[in-house]
């Protein structure tokens, strides 16, 4: 009978690998397990940070907020610096709020977030102090103004009241220079109308009769007048016929109460303040003269100053 030779029994050998392998497992699964349990309290910590630091952000961005937004409640309108300023504070804002907005922000673009926001409280306070500048500058002005005002109102009650007074002056004054002007209106007295025949010989003798009058010689005395300054003077003699016509060349003046005055002859004398002076002067019909009454008025300075009258007869010897 052949003989085999004994087998080893290996089965121990190979339990002994399992349980060992199976061991090696375990610890590696609850290293692994441990690791990432680990690690996932890291992350847990490193995400709680994030949020942690975001919220803080975050909130310091809502103080910022509030206070640009209250810019908008602001009574002053925002022009020239102040206007680039906010625009300049409004495109910050635009860009930490992009930032905040990313659900994944990195702690690097945080960083960044928290940076440009205290630029931002930085330009915020800058516009807030310029703009407490011009309220105070606009405050003063206002009282400026409320004072110019008042003055404005007191000069122009003071301007009425000198108007007032400068025209009260002016028609006191127009009163007097109307005053005075009428009492520089000479006076003439002594008034004689002669008619005149004039020989052939040439010589000149005094006519009552209206058939031998060649002309009217004229004379009266301009009385003293003390008002009235030296120097040319016009009188304007109106002559009117027995008819009741004003005998005239077409010359007129004006008067005071009567309008516009045909005149039939024009004096002009040199007068010297408080002296008498006889004036005289020849008037020549162009046609024959008739009976009846002539009138002969004088003016001066629009007023009739003396008045006369002249009959000449139809006939007689002188």
């Amino acid at each position: 009978m052949q003989q085999y030779p004994e087998q080893k029994d290996n089965r121990k050998v190979i339990y002994g690998i399992l349980i060992g392998a199976l061991v090696l497992t375990w610890a590696y699964i609850f290293y692994d397990k441990s690791k990432n349990e680990e690690e996932k309290q890291q992350l847990t910590a490193q995400v709680n940070q994030v949020d942690s630091a975001r919220l803080e952000i975050l909130e310091e961005f809502n103080l910022a907020t509030i206070k640009i937004d209250s810019l908008t409640n602001n009574s002053i309108e925002l022009q020239g610096s102040l206007a680039d300023k906010n625009a300049a504070i409004q495109q910050l804002k635009s860009e930490i709020r992009s930032i905040l907005s990313k659900k994944n922000a990195t702690s690097a673009e945080l960083e960044q977030a928290k940076a440009l926001i205290a630029e931002l409280n930085g330009k915020v306070n800058d516009l807030f102090a310029e703009l407490e500048q011009v309220k105070a500058e606009n405050k003063a002005l206002t009282a400026s103004n409320e004072q110019l005002n008042q003055e404005k109102t007191t000069l122009t009650s003071q301007k009425a009241e000198l108007e007032d007074n400068l025209n009260t002056t002016k028609s006191e004054k127009k009163k007097l220079e109307d005053k005075v002007d009428i009492a520089s209106t000479l006076k003439a007295t002594n008034i004689n109308i002669a008619a005149i025949n004039i020989k052939n010989s040439g010589k000149e003798v005094s006519t009552t009769s209206a058939k031998r009058a060649d002309m009217f010689l004229v004379s009266f005395i301009v009385d003293e007048n003390r008002v009235t300054p030296s120097g040319s003077k016009d009188l304007y003699v109106c002559i009117t016929g027995p008819d009741g016509k004003l005998y005239t060349e077409g010359g007129s003046f004006s008067t005071r109460e009567e309008g516009q005055k045909s005149y039939t002859n024009q004096v002009t004398i040199n007068y010297e303040t408080g002296k008498q002076m006889p004036v005289s002067f020849n008037w020549k019909k162009n046609d024959k003269y008739q009976a009846g009454d002539y009138k002969i008025e004088i003016y001066n300075n629009g007023f009739k100053i003396g008045e006369g009258t002249r009959t000449l007869k139809k006939g007689g010897i002188f």
